[in-house]
Parts: structure tokens; sequence; C-alpha cells
């Protein structure tokens, strides 16, 4: 019905980069799906002018939303009529498409600079099955931190009504209900960004725009917060018994020692952005990809929001940045050229062969290297347009590259997440190929969880390969399965994993995984929805949790620094002169006890000089009990006592599930000639809410 509308915007205003030829058509799996694309249009760089004497307001009233629809991040379904007032940004996405996770930050700029103007309302239509469970959206928005409204569309429905076409596609509505017209592809901000600011004003001066803030209630409320918080990648080092993990959505990069559990290193402070410098310090962006130097002197990271590969020198602890620019390549696909200075576009995995440096540019649907010892950086395989096709490496097409394995004979092996496949790209040779080794290889849209050989098999959107030297082990991450394949005869079976959840033993269940490492005889996950790292040992299948503790030792550092946990402010404490005592009671939710294999830390802070704590008040230990008592001296006066806690707690049947409650406490104080001697702070830690971090299964 809105066909007509869809690229209004790009008639009005100067467009983004040309997107490239559709790359894949509808498919029998994605009924009743109607044609679609994913969009490679690049980023433009700033807001054009806005058109003077020009009027975007729309004639032709907006859809309303169908019923019986889930809706996430609010607490009741909306409509288009009670949002009269206010302009309306459709986002129509899926949440595997690198060009829907590329234009997030768009969104969350103009989200910023129109708090009470502007509704941006996701409307996911899911290309995959996986993407369709409500469930798994949750999750994503969870590790993509979205604030805004999320209906869930995957039958199409409000995706047929506006006549979108392609991932990602945007939808403007203005205050008065009408549509303004759309866009499909990147380049969001500087579109949309001088047509909102001319509806604001003219809805503004007709004094029919409506500034009340939209009520919502966000998945993320009343979430446990746990050790790792959606791991993408990891990479093992026996010799040296240290397991590198990207701690993905706390953008910072932790090295466990594996045979105790226990966090060693963290680099980044917890904040995003792009800043190198001491390891508490830097700042790293939802990091994934890891590789080592053979020395075992360097971890460099693929540091995909940031679109930049940067490296740590694990002696100083020192970050720096090898190549990109902090933004992503506004020309499609990137130039190469000398790093540092080369824009990047969401590298997502890394692969090191001597001094070359592989990137799955998942950005641009291509592989990229780097000459570590000239700096040279440039396109290894793939043309940059998305698609399925083998052949001459320089043009093949490659469909969002996320995973990479060298074997060691001359084959780089990707996990080609959007083609569902396991692909393969030649190092040498007078005329280096890419081939397909496991998937359809004929459409985009070819994906589903069969074992077989060749292009029988199906695999759906896999974001992890590792060779053990003989074979491969792919992480299905869609299917939340560890599957094993033979790159000589193309066989693929199931290993492990039979649904998501989460259980160890011999028939374990995984949620999303997303990297996978082999060393030593065993395979490390990082079980990404599950916000945990687990070790398989490959001749038995038998699984295990890593119990990761210690992260305390490494708080963030700098005011900048991001606090996780609840802060919570207490009215004031009327005490009385003398001894007495600070009485900490922390109960568990039901079915919950204290982690005795990880030490929980308290913290005490005096402003104002009216307690005197004892010299070992400050103290880390494993299995705390409560009450937790400190003897104290009351001196009249008025101040304020502060505390910040990690608790680490699990389930009470296993403790490889750890959840941390990180807890600040604000409690002002007067203190008399008399009164009460005993300080006491009490707090309950709330039952964590189901679906928001699983718990393990014992089998």
């Amino acid at each position: 019905m809105l066909a007509a509308w869809l690229l209004a915007l790009v008639g009005c205003l100067p467009a983004a980069a040309p997107a490239n030829a559709p790359a894949g058509q509808g498919a029998d799996e994605v009924a009743p799906q109607p044609r679609a694309e994913e969009t490679e249009v690049g980023p433009t760089d700033e807001p054009s002018g806005e058109p003077e004497g020009r009027s975007f307001a729309g004639t032709l009233p907006a859809p309303e939303f169908p019923d019986g629809l889930d809706w996430l991040n609010t607490d009741r379904p909306l409509t288009i009529a009670e949002l009269r007032g206010k302009l309306v940004l459709l986002d129509f996405w899926t949440y595997g498409c690198i060009n829907c996770i590329h234009i997030i930050p768009d969104l969350a700029r103009l989200e910023a600079e129109y708090p009470d103007e502007l509704v941006v309302i996701g409307v996911h239509s899911a290309k995959f099955t996986n993407e369709g469970d409500t469930e798994n959206i949750r999750q994503i928005i969870l590790r993509y931190g979205l604030e805004h409204p999320v209906v869930n569309d995957k039958d199409f429905r409000v995706w047929s009504t506006w006549g979108a076409n392609a991932w990602p596609t945007l939808m403007l509505v203005d205050p008065a209900g009408n549509v303004v017209g759309g866009h499909s592809g990147e380049g969001v901000y500087p579109l949309f960004k001088p047509v909102i600011e001319s509806l604001v004003q003219e809805f503004d001066r007709a004094g029919r725009l409506d500034r009340t803030p939209l009520e919502r209630t966000l998945e993320r409320e009343g979430l446990a917060s746990s050790v790792l918080s959606f791991p993408g990648k990891v990479l093992a080092d026996a010799e040296r018994d240290r397991l590198f993990v990207a701690d993905t959505n706390h953008h910072r990069i932790l090295t466990v020692q594996v045979s105790t559990g226990r966090v060693v290193q963290a680099f980044g402070s917890g904040r995003t952005g792009l800043r190198d410098g001491a390891a508490g310090r830097a700042t790293f962006w939802n990091p994934q990809g890891l590789a080592l130097s053979a020395d075992g002197l360097t971890l460099y990271v693929a540091d995909t929001d940031n679109h930049a590969v940067r490296q740590i020198d694990l002696s100083s602890g020192e970050v720096t940045t090898l190549v990109g620019t902090g933004t992503q390549a506004r020309q499609y696909p990137p130039a190469p050229g000398q790093a540092p200075a080369v824009e990047l576009s969401s590298p997502w995995d890394l692969a090191l062969d001597g001094q070359t440096l592989y990137i799955a540019m998942a950005g641009s649907h291509q592989i990229w290297q780097i000459d570590l010892a000239s700096g040279l950086t440039q396109a290894f395989a793939g043309s940059g347009r998305e698609g399925t096709l083998d052949g001459p490496r320089a043009a093949a097409e490659l469909a969002q590259p996320s995973g990479l394995a060298l074997d060691g004979h001359g084959r780089l092996y990707f996990a080609d997440s959007e083609g569902s496949s396991i692909r393969w790209a030649e190092i040498g040779g007078a005329d280096p190929q890419v081939g397909t080794l496991v998937g359809s290889g004929a459409s985009l849209f070819d994906f589903g969880d069969l074992d077989g050989i060749g292009n029988q098999a199906r695999l759906q959107h896999p974001l992890g390969v590792v060779s053990d030297g003989a074979q491969l082990y792919v992480a299905d991450t869609y299917n939340s399965k560890i599957k094993r394949l033979d790159p000589g005869s193309s066989e693929i079976i199931t290993f492990l994993g039979d649904g998501h959840g989460w259980r160890d033993g011999d028939r374990p269940l995984f949620y999303e995984p997303g990297g996978l490492d082999f060393a030593a005889g065993r395979l490390y996950v990082a079980d990404t929805n599950n916000h945990a790292i687990r070790i398989i040992e490959t001749t038995s299948g038998q699984t295990s949790t890593l119990v990761i503790s210690g992260i305390e030792a490494f708080p963030a550092s700098g005011p900048e620094a991001e606090f996780y946990g609840r802060v919570i402010e207490l009215p004031e404490a009327r005490l009385g002169a003398g001894e007495g005592e600070v009485v900490l009671q922390v109960e568990l939710p039901e079915g919950y006890k204290i982690n005795t294999l990880a030490p929980s830390s308290f913290r005490w802070e005096v402003e104002g000089d009216v307690i005197v704590l004892p010299a070992d008040a400050d103290q880390t230990v494993k299995g705390p009990t409560f009450p937790l008592t400190l003897s104290a001296t009351f001196r009249e006066g008025r101040g304020t006592l502060s505390g910040e806690f990690a608790i680490y707690y699990c389930e009470a049947q296993t403790e490889s599930l750890c959840l941390i409650e990180q807890l600040r406490v604000s409690l002002p104080v007067s203190v008399r000639s008399s009164g009460e001697s005993e300080l006491l702070i009490r707090h309950r830690i709330p039952m964590p809410e189901t679906g928001s971090v699983m718990g393990p299964e014992i089998g």
C-alpha cells in the first residue's frame, strides 16, 4: 500500500551512497516473507541543510499496528493514534543484519537530540527463523542496549502493510499521524535529521507537538549482573594456561587463568570509546575477535563498533590502535591504505599467519589483511557485494563473514554468517579462489539445521569456526549447536547441542554461541547469550562451564568509568555518639546461595568524619556470611557513609553460573550526643528476571 512512498525522503534530500544491487531473493524457508534484500548503503558525513520553505508534513494516514503482536521495551502495545503529537520513526530490521546494526548509533543520536518529540519503534521482521523468537529478540535488545519500543513482526504483517522491501528500512510519521516518507539502507542520521528538525519546528509553531515523555518499561530493568556480558569470542593459549575473552558488552578484554578460572588481566575501563593507554583507562566498543602473536606478547583485538583493530602489549598492559579511525568507513567498500589511518567497517574476527593479520570485515562483506611489517591494509577476498558467489578471490561475493580459521595448509576458512555457510579462501597460488565447503551457496535465504555433505547441509547464521588441525568445529549460532566438519569430505554433523538452553555434561545445551577456539584437546566456547565460557573435551563431548572469579581486582579506572550495578540512596540515619556497629545485611533470592568460589568485595567511604571504621573494613572474601558487622566509632556531626559492594552468588544447585550483585549505597548520617549505636544497612537481592540470565541444568 505504501510502496510508492518508500523513497519520498530520498527525493527530497541528498541520499547516501548508492546501494549495491539486491544480493538475494526470497525463498521457501522464510515464507510468507516478501522478497527482500539487505542493503549495503554507506554512511554520509554531515546533515544536509534544511530545504528552505519546504514542508515535509505528510498527507497519507499511517496504518495502525495489527493486534496480537509481542512488544518489548514497553508494558503494552502502542498505537499510531496514541502517538499523535510526536514524530514516529519506524525501523524495519532483523538482528543478524550488519547494516541494521550499523544504524543503531544513528537512531540513538536522533533519540538523544529529540527525546520528547521523537519515538523510534523497532519493527523486527525476522530473516532467520531463530530471529523470530521473542525471547531471542529480547536478548538482542539487551546486547545492543536498545531503549526504544520493539515489536516482533515475525509474520511480516507490519512489513507488508508498509511496503518495506529491505533491511534496514526507515519510515517517518509526522505528529498528525501521516506518512512523511522512507529510506532503505544506512546513512540515517544525515538524511533524517533536517527533516525531523523541520517538522518539529512546524508542528511546534502550530501548537500540535506533544512533548509528554513516553513511559517505557525497559527489558534491562530488574536484570541480574553477570561476570561476563554477551562474550563474543575467545582465544586459548594452553601453553601459558590462559584464555583471552572478549567480554563484549562490558567493552573489555579479560585474561583468565584456565586452571583456576581467575581473572589475571583486564583491559578496558568499561566505557565505550576509542582511547589508547593503560589497561584500566583504555576504551573499547563491543570488541569481538582476537589473535595472539607467536611470542605470546601481543594480543590483537577486532574492536567492532570502533571499526578498528587494537593491539595490547600483554607485558605492560598498554593498548594502542593498529588500524582504524573510530568511525565507519565512508567509502563502500572501504579504500585500502597505510595503517593506522585506514577506515574499516565492523571488523568481527581476526586470524594471524606470520606477519599477515586477516580481518573478517563483516560490514563490507569482505576479508581484509594487514601486513604487520609494512602497515599496508587492503582487501584480501570479496568484491564488497553481499552474496554467495564463489570464484576468484577479488570477484567473489561474501555475506557478512564473522569467523576465521587457518588450517596451516594454505586455506583460510570463514563462517559466512548471512549466507549460512562455511567457506574457504586460498591464501596463495596464481589464481587464488573462494569456495563453499558446506551450505547452500545458492541464496542468502537458504538456511536451516540439516547435517549432510556440501551444499545439501544447512546451517543458520554461523559466527564461529576453528580448526583442530584435521577437522573444523563450527558455532552454528542460531541453531545453538556446535557442529563438526570434515574439510576433506565436506560432511558436517551435529557434535553437541539441541535447542537453546544451558546444561553441562555429555548432553550440553548452548544459547547462540558466537566464538570458538581449540587447544590441547579442548574446545572453548563463547556461549554468548548464556554470558558464559564453556569448555568441551572433544574426545568425550563432556562439557563444563568455566567459573570465572577475581574480576573485582580490576576496577574500572577514572571518573568516566561506567558502573553496571544498582545505586541506592537511603534516607538519613540518626545515631548516638560513641562506640557502635555498622551492620550490612544482604538477603539472597530463594533458590540462590553465596558463591564460595568467587571472592566478594566490600569497600567503604566516609564523608564528614562522623564515622570511624576499622582499618580492615575494606575487604575481599570468599563466601562471606551475613550479617557483616564492623565495629565503628560515631562522632557528633553530619556526614555520609558510602559503600560499594560486589557480591557473587549462584543457584543453590550449582556454582557454574556466577551472578554479581553490584551495589552502591549512599547513606546520610546525623550523629547526636545520644541515640542508636547500630547502623543497619539492609538489602534484598531481587529474583533474577525469567529469561534474563539462563541458569544451568545439570546433566
